[in-house]
């Protein structure tokens, strides 16, 4: 019960992370993780940003080698 609690978790956290990094790809805003005084706690910011860039990229590649998916006209 409790590894499937954590689990649920991590997911969760990927999940924002994945988010964030899609609001930065679409619209160039990014969270501002030199703000972060502790040096710490910003390596954590850093790595949880970077997860969620990793998983981005893997998404969108898988999409664009996807024959379910074509790039829509603007």
């Amino acid at each position: 019960m409790v590894l499937g609690r954590l689990v649920h978790y991590a997911v969760d956290v990927v999940l924002l992370s994945t988010v964030i990094a899609g609001v930065k790809r679409s619209s160039g805003f990014e969270p501002q993780t030199s703000a972060i005084s502790e040096p710490t706690m910003r390596s954590v910011a850093e790595k949880f940003l970077g997860v969620g860039e990793s998983v981005f990229e893997m998404a969108q590649a898988t999409a664009v080698n996807s024959s379910y998916f074509k790039r829509a006209s603007r």
